[in-house]
């Protein structure tokens, strides 16, 4: 039978349909609008991201002719730490969206910090103490709406990232649950008790009683209401997005790695069932898992903006009118004659979890060209993700031969070589590049026993694209030297002004 994924991203909502196998049968891609208040804020409209995913998700069984009472089962996956209150009767968010890109909690970070909170953070969570996490965004809505912290004492407001959002409203208000990735998501949750911490619901003043319950990743939860989508269908798996691609690359056993490029990058590394708690920048965090199997782990470095720097060349800077033309800008100069971009819109994420980092264009003469700008921006996608690789293979004593790539951007072959040329591993583009989606499809298969197993995932995965590493090791050198150059003064410029 076929299964449902939705796959809701943080510029669009996606609806892929898959056979057992993995093979897409449909897919609908719904974008919606981004919304910036203030400097460094980032907000969604909660009923944007609902209607986009509900209009992906007909116009998907739409052009695929499949019946809703013929799918098998359902699974979501999600953009993570976005965070989002709603009244528990009328199912209203109280505030927009805070997006995980947001940065109007940077200050309170800074001044927990200061307190000496970080290290308890980092033991208990694994995460840094950064706005980037949805603990301090949750604080910020209960401060700044009338009541927050009665109503949500008393029960009245319910908590969610993106994932347990959509499930109330998918399942008409029945559920209220959230998966063990999401939740090592939020800064409140404890990595070895596998619960909500509560010295750090004391911390940020979070009443429990607002907050979902935790299920495995791939489990029950619940069925669709019938009236929605004309039939009941089995939500079998959630996961967020990094880690929903982690098992669709079937990276299940530790050491095996894959990065995703999106709207940010995120290189994540299975670690097994002990947690590896990282002492250069990365975070510790939870990889998606089934009920029959004990937790695992990943280890995680996030590159805040990578394609959002290619959007911003179309949108803001209007040097291209699609992201596709990039490769063949990149690829009509031999290099980018001096051009550096370090896209640090909304700071920096790891290894440097910088929130008052500013973007920057340096090296600029007047020969520099919009086609250098063009290669510099895709450059700086793979500078940032190895910064993270080596950081990764620090952490790990060992050096990461292959690594699965997957998103938006793995399509643009002129960044996956120069991904495998700065790196010197092998960079792999399977046949499915959708493996977001296709995780959460695994997971939805596997808990309704539409899928026996993680060995048949194995067996579905094949290798597309394989770059090779073509430069040696001293053009790697000076490349990351000119890289680091610029990154270096980037560093709290908003702190600075």
């Amino acid at each position: 039978m076929p299964i449902l994924a939705l796959d809701q991203g943080t510029t669009s909502s996606r609806a892929i349909l898959f056979t057992e196998q993995g093979t897409p049968l449909a897919q609908h891609n719904t974008a919606f609008p981004q919304l910036y208040p203030q400097p460094g804020w980032v907000e969604h409209d909660p009923e944007d991201i609902w209607a986009s995913q509900l209009s992906s998700v007909c116009e998907a069984l739409s052009m695929s002719g499949i019946a809703p009472k013929d799918i098998g089962a359902l699974g979501l996956t999600n953009q993570r730490e976005t965070t989002l209150v709603w009244d528990r009767k009328t199912g209203k968010c109280v505030y927009n969206a805070i997006v995980w890109q947001c940065r109007r909690t940077a200050d309170e970070c800074r001044r927990l910090e200061k307190q000496g909170y970080a290290p308890l953070i980092r033991e208990k969570t694994g995460l840094a103490l950064d706005a980037y996490f949805s603990a301090t965004k949750l604080a910020w809505i209960l401060d700044h709406i009338p009541d927050g912290y009665r109503r949500a004492a008393d029960g009245d407001l319910l908590f969610g990232t993106v994932d347990t959002f959509l499930l109330w409203r998918l399942t008409g208000g029945r559920v209220h649950a959230t998966d063990h990735t999401n939740a090592s998501r939020t800064m409140l949750y404890n990595l070895i008790e596998h619960d909500w911490d509560a010295d750090l619901l004391r911390l940020f003043g979070i009443p429990r009683v607002m907050l979902p319950e935790i299920r495995h990743s791939s489990d029950d939860f619940g069925v669709t209401n019938g009236d929605l989508l004309g039939a009941e269908i089995p939500i079998g798996g959630v996961a967020g997005d990094q880690q929903a691609a982690l098992f669709g690359q079937c990276c299940l056993r530790p050491g095996e790695a894959k990065n995703t490029y999106g709207t940010g990058c995120f290189l994540l590394m299975h670690t097994g069932a002990v947690p590896v708690f990282s002492q250069h920048g990365l975070v510790t965090t939870m990889a998606a898992t089934t009920k029959n199997e004990p937790v695992a782990y990943a280890l995680e470095g996030s590159v805040f903006v990578a394609g959002a720097a290619v959007q911003w060349l179309r949108d803001e800077l209007h040097l291209i009118s699609s992201a596709a033309e990039t490769e063949a800008l990149a690829r009509s100069v031999p290099d980018t004659n001096g051009v550096v971009l370090v896209p640090a819109f909304t700071g920096l994420g790891a290894p440097y979890w910088d929130g008052y980092a500013r973007g920057a264009l340096f090296g600029l003469t007047r020969g520099a060209n919009r086609a250098h700008i063009a290669r510099a921006a895709l450059c700086s996608i793979a500078l940032q993700t190895q910064d993270v690789l080596s950081v990764m293979e620090q952490e790990l004593g060992t050096p990461v031969s292959t690594l699965k790539v997957d998103g938006g951007a793995s399509v643009n072959g002129f960044l996956m070589q120069y991904q495998a040329d700065i790196s010197g591993a092998r960079v792999v583009r399977p046949i499915v590049t959708e493996t977001t989606a296709l995780g959460a499809a695994y997971l939805a298969g596997l808990s309704t026993g539409l899928i026996k197993n993680t060995s048949e995932l194995r067996s579905n995965w094949q290798e597309g694209a394989v770059f090779i590493p073509e430069k040696d090791e001293a053009w790697r050198k000076n490349e990351a030297a000119l890289w680091q150059r610029a990154v270096s003064r980037t560093r709290a410029w908003e702190e600075e002004a």
